[in-house]
Formats: structure tokens, C-alpha cells, sequence
């Protein structure tokens, strides 16, 4: 026989102080568990939506970014007549492109931080289509002019439309701002490349990445085979979706487990909360549990009945804990990015797969709190429990 389930739910409702601890600590647990994948979930999927299927990126062999790549203009020739590669009005679609970072003051601190500055070619709004301003007007070759992602203005003091800003040892008039479609690039600052080199004093004939658009998707492999057999070329070549998933692995696998420690902890303690409930409710309820044996429920009954108290606990504090983290959803925050060493600015991304996550991870919680209660509780001796009534 099966004890019913009203039987559990007026056991929670009349020890609900004790109830109300352990589903708070649960519940705590599961929203920062929820709260550290959503970080870094939102990371990794800000730098992989910078990338498109049907772009290539060119980098110098051996480099791990474009921050320290190299590419000679000779090479940049070479590339642009390479097979594989889409045109638009008898042009290549490949973008050259220097990039470098600059410190900007943060909006909320006023500490400086890194800000991606991206010297384009007139062709790089077409090799990136998702580019669209949105104010403003695109920059105009050889000017000092910029233009900004979406996220800029908010995040850095003196970067908005119309303001002019000095570095590189230039002043640079913020004419344009752009949205990429919630990517990295809504954190950059571009400008033309010829101008940046200029301000910066590097070599006219050197760029850091070429960006390029493929034909079609599966022309990759062919433009790669032109470019590894041309023994002028050392160049590293990678579906530009592949590169920027590779920037995310750092920095979103640190969040994971430092987040996962810290859930950790907290779950050692939510555990030790659900345990002292549930020996509690057996301390409490000997006789019941001596009567209830004696009315024909077995062990097994008993064990089920107080997993199913212990379960219900740990199913309400997790679904408090993924209601308190849910407005956090779409919120912009920022970090470093540790593999350009500058700042990005990205969003929780709170999915049904994470809260999904994080029931399942309530429910493991609640396991290993009531367990070892149900089974004390089943191995009860009976007849002196009634005795004592």
C-alpha cells in the first residue's frame, strides 16, 4: 500500500517553519546555480552570434586572436583573388581589418577598461550584414570618424552620438551608431582602417585579420585548399562562427566553475537544511510512523512517503529559486574577455533548459536531504513507539 499524499502535505503545513527554511535555502541554491549558467550561457552566446556560417576569418598562423595576428597587404591581394569567395559589383567580399583596444571610463565606475577599436574597409558592412546603424550615418573612408555599437553609450563615459573623444592621439567625432544583433561587435568602436594605422603609427601595409564571405557555405573548403597551396601564404583560416565560439571557451568555463563551487557550498548547506527538517518530521512523528506500520504499510511504503515530503520541499524552493532569477533575464552586464583583453558587454540568457536544470538540481537536493530520514524512519522499531501512546 501507498500512503497518501495528503498525509505528507499536512505533515509540511503543520512543521512549516522548518519547511520554510529548507525550501529558502533550496531555493537560494538553485537561483544562483540558474543565475552563474545564465552569465555564462549569455557570454558565449554574444561572441558565437558575432560569427556568421558563410564568413571565413584569416589570421596569421599560430595566432590565438586578431589582437595578435598579422596579415601583409601582399597576402590581403592574394586572399581577394582567391576561389571560394563571394563578389559584389566586380569587388571580393574581404574586409582587411586592424584591430587594437583603447581604455575608456565605465559608465558605472569610472575605472577605465578595454574597448575593442576596429579599423574596417568600405567593404565590411556587406561581409557583415547583420551591421545596421541606427543612428547616425556610416563613417566616411579616410576621416577621423567612428562609429559605435549599441551598447557603447552605456557602458562608457563620452561615447555617444555626436561626442568627439580623443586617443591614438587623434580626436575621433562619434558620427554613427550601430546594432549587431545583440553580438560582440555592439561593444566596439569602429573607424577606417587606414586612419587607425595613421593615429597609431603602425604599417600601411599590415592588418591584423581579413574577414571574408564565402560563396556559399560549403565553398570554405575550397577557398582553404587555394590558400594552402600557395606557398606564400601562412595563414591560419577558420569559419568566423568556429572562431568566435573559441573566444567564449575561456572566460565562460571560468564562470562555470567558479559559479558551480559556489553552488556548490551552497547546496552542502540547503542539504544539511532539508536533513534537519526531515529528521525533525521522524523525531516528531514516531508514533505515527509505529501506527501507520501497524495498519499494514511497510517499510518501503514509509521511505516512499517521507521521499515524497522531502520532494515536494525541494520542488518548491526550486521553483521560488528560478521565479527570484527570471527578471534577470535580458539584463546587460560586462566583463573581460580574456582573449582580446577587452571589455564586452552581454546578457543574462535564462532558458527553459536552465530552469529545467535547475528543478532537477533541486530535486537532487531534496534526494540526498531525505533519504537517509526515510530510511531511519522505516527502520523504526514499532511496537515500543506504541507502547508509548
Amino acid at each position: 500500500m501507498v500512503i497518501p499524499v495528503v498525509y505528507n502535505l499536512r505533515s509540511v503545513k503543520e512543521r512549516w517553519t522548518s519547511a520554510i527554511v529548507a525550501v529558502l535555502g533550496i531555493a537560494g541554491t538553485v537561483g544562483v546555480f540558474v543565475a552563474v549558467l545564465s552569465l555564462a550561457r549569455g557570454f558565449k552566446a554574444t561572441l558565437v552570434s558575432s560569427g556568421a556560417y558563410d564568413n571565413a576569418i584569416v589570421r596569421r598562423a599560430g595566432a590565438t586572436s586578431e589582437i595578435d595576428s598579422s596579415v601583409d597587404l601582399e597576402q590581403v591581394k592574394i586572399i581577394e583573388d582567391a576561389p571560394g569567395l563571394a563578389r559584389s559589383a566586380g569587388q571580393t567580399l574581404a574586409s582587411p581589418e586592424v584591430v587594437l583596444i583603447a581604455p575608456f571610463p565605465l559608465v558605472t565606475t569610472g575605472t577605465d577598461a578595454n574597448v575593442q577599436v576596429r579599423g574596417i574597409s568600405p567593404a565590411a558592412t556587406e561581409v557583415r550584414s547583420k551591421i545596421k546603424i541606427v543612428e547616425g550615418r556610416m563613417l566616411q573612408p579616410g576621416l577621423l570618424e567612428l562609429i559605435i555599437g549599441r551598447n557603447v553609450s552605456h557602458t562608457y563615459q563620452g561615447l555617444s552620438l555626436g561626442s568627439s573623444v580623443k586617443f591614438g592621439g587623434a580626436n575621433w567625432q562619434v558620427v554613427g551608431v550601430f546594432d549587431a544583433g545583440g553580438s560582440a561587435f555592439d561593444s566596439e568602436l569602429w573607424c577606417d582602417a587606414g586612419v587607425l594605422k595613421q593615429a597609431y603609427h603602425r604599417p600601411g601595409n599590415f592588418f591584423n585579420s581579413v574577414t571574408v564571405h564565402l560563396a556559399s557555405p560549403d565553398s570554405l573548403q575550397q577557398f582553404k585548399d587555394a590558400m594552402t597551396a600557395d606557398p606564400r601564404m601562412s595563414v591560419d583560416i577558420m569559419r568566423e562562427v568556429e572562431y568566435y565560439e573559441k573566444q567564449s571557451t575561456l572566460l565562460s568555463t571560468l564562470i562555470r566553475v567558479l559559479g558551480s563551487l559556489v553552488a556548490g557550498i551552497m547546496a552542502i548547506g540547503a542539504i544539511f537544511g532539508a536533513l534537519n527538517t526531515m529528521y525533525s518530521a521522524v523525531a516528531e512523528r514516531s508514533r505515527e510512523i509505529a501506527t501507520l506500520r501497524a495498519l499494514g504499510f511497510g517499510a518501503g511504503s514509509v521511505v516512499f512517503s517521507f521521499m515524497v515530503e522531502a520532494l515536494l520541499i525541494s520542488l518548491v524552493g526550486g521553483l521560488l529559486g528560478c521565479l527570484a532569477v527570471l527578471p534577470l533575464n535580458g539584463l546587460t552586464t560586462g566583463a573581460m574577455n580574456w582573449q582580446t583583453f577587452s571589455h564586452l558587454a552581454f546578457a543574462f540568457r535564462i532558458t527553459p533548459v536552465l530552469l529545467a536544470l535547475g528543478i532537477i538540481f533541486a530535486l537532487l537536493m531534496g534526494v540526498l536531504g531525505g533519504i537517509f530520514p526515510a530510511i531511519r524512519a522505516a527502520r523504526r522499531p514499532v511496537a515500543p513507539a506504541l507502547r508509548a501512546m
